[in-house]
């Protein structure tokens, strides 16, 4: 099985490239994105946090598992304007987490496994984790929200976890 990368790689720094097309290799790496984030047990997890530097994320935010949502080039179409704080992690920082603020609610437009453009509604924990993706992608981390001092302690104390 594939590790996550350790903050600070820096492929955790760099914005992933777009997906031109769902191939048989594409999908053997949504597979293992889906094995890795269940053996955490994760709620979401792009392909730059196992080393790979493309636009990939599997979500699956259901109370039952198997519910996973494969997304290739996801981007944000919209936002709610009520959000709400709740926890956030990574497993490639381990040992902290982090109140973030983030919408409700978001639409999100992606390519399927099937290579179709799909638009999907984002509610709740499922919005969060995409967005969290989203910014993997980026090459952010979920303590870039946070303020340069929140953020400092954060990592201070992550490296003496």
């Amino acid at each position: 099985m594939r590790k996550t990368l350790m903050w600070p790689h820096p492929c955790l720094r760099t914005a992933a490239t777009p997906v031109a097309e769902i191939t048989e290799e594409i999908l053997t790496i949504w597979d293992d994105m889906i094995a890795v984030m269940e053996a955490m047990p994760g709620i979401g997890l792009a392909a730059t946090q196992i080393g790979i530097s493309q636009r990939l994320a599997v979500v699956d935010a259901s109370d039952i598992r198997g519910q996973v949502i494969r997304m290739a080039n996801p981007v944000v179409l919209e936002a709610s304007k009520e959000t709400e704080l709740r926890p956030e992690a990574s497993p490639c920082l381990p040992g902290v987490s982090a109140q973030i603020q983030r919408p409700k609610g978001i639409a999100v437009r992606y390519m399927d496994h099937t290579g179709t453009f799909v638009r999907k509604e984002l509610e709740g924990m499922w919005a969060r984790s995409c967005l969290h993706q989203i910014d993997h992608m980026n090459g952010k981390m979920y303590f870039d929200n946070l303020s340069k001092l929140k953020r400092g302690m954060l990592i201070k104390k992550a490296r003496k976890a």
